[in-house]
């Protein structure tokens, strides 16, 4: 069972830069598909973006293209989210999950295509 742990959460101001991290264990981290998520208060989940298995292909949801970048780290067995431009409407519990896949159809910007989940975390943006 693989386990997902995201950090780098905070409160930033408006125009600002955050890079979240994923550090993925109990699994054979090269072999999975990573995705980012985040659900706003009263909103439901979304999905921001993923980054195949060998890191040679991202996703992006349209709000975040230009302005967010995913990246992973084999050797760190990590997957980051390189949050920039941030604005208030970025603010929200960020998710990282994973599932074990080569093969990537239009499943990769779902939710429910994800076999694992990291416990979130916070993003807040202030004005």
């Amino acid at each position: 069972q693989v386990q997902l742990v995201e950090s780098g959460g905070g409160v930033v101001q408006t125009g600002a830069s955050l890079r979240l991290s994923c550090a993925a264990s109990g699994g054979t981290f090269t072999t999975l598909a990573v995705g980012w998520f985040r659900q706003a208060p009263g909103k439901e989940q979304e999905f921001v973006g993923a980054v195949s298995r060998s890191g040679g292909t991202t996703y992006y949801a349209d709000s975040v293209k230009g302005r967010f970048t995913i990246s992973r780290d084999s050797a760190k067995n990590t997957v980051y989210l390189q949050m920039n431009s941030l604005s208030r409407e970025d603010t929200a519990v960020y998710y990282c999950a994973a599932k074990d896949s080569s093969y990537y159809t239009t499943d990769i910007y779902t939710a429910g295509w994800y076999d694992n989940w990291g416990q979130g975390t916070q993003v807040i943006v202030s004005a």
